[in-house]
């Protein structure tokens, strides 16, 4: 499956502060996530932000926040999966996208409940591994292995964004490439 620009969105799950210094390798995680919500926006790609139970995990680190400029506008959450809010449910069915690519934490709990609801709904889960973490790298690792079991698509950050970007030699592409370089 080719992931296609008119048919893709990105939910960015759960990213908090008070969570997000305990996940394993979060300071490259940041940067890689930062990389990616900006190279969305290049692209000029929708995207959802969720925060699970804000009060007590805080909200979207500020790093992110900031890349996320104007998409800052998240949907609290209670239920892990996100497909158990209905504003989130109803969001993604008004874009009519039906691929969505994950990432954020904690990729054993609330990118698998994810991933799994969106499947059974009809969507095309993509997760993008090394946009994804948990606490516990063991749970990160069997998570995606359940994932790709049940379905849904892995892959990285940067194959995502070329694969989005689709051509060369464009001024979108030289602004793609200058990102990650």
């Amino acid at each position: 499956m080719r992931i296609r620009r008119d048919n893709a969105i990105t939910v960015v799950i759960d990213v908090q502060d008070r969570l997000f210094p305990h996940i394993d390798g979060h300071a490259e995680l940041e940067q890689r996530l930062e990389k990616y919500i900006v190279g969305m926006q290049i692209l000029n790609m929708p995207m959802i932000v969720t925060e699970q139970y804000p009060q007590g995990l805080g909200r979207t680190i500020p790093s992110l926040q900031a890349a996320l400029a104007d998409y800052y506008s998240p949907m609290e959450k209670m239920t892990f999966s996100c497909c158990g809010e209905q504003e989130f449910t109803d969001s993604l069915e008004n874009l009519g996208r039906k691929q969505v690519l994950l990432i954020g934490v904690e990729a054993h709990i609330c990118v698998l409940q994810t991933a799994l609801d969106l499947r059974a709904a009809g969507y095309r889960p993509v997760i993008l591994e090394d946009c994804v973490s948990s606490r516990n790298p063991n749970d990160k690792r069997v998570a995606i292995e359940r994932m790709r079991r049940a379905g849904c698509v892995i892959t990285t950050m940067e194959s995502a964004i070329f694969e989005l970007c689709g051509v060369a030699g464009t001024e979108t592409f030289k602004r793609i490439s200058k990102l990650l370089k």
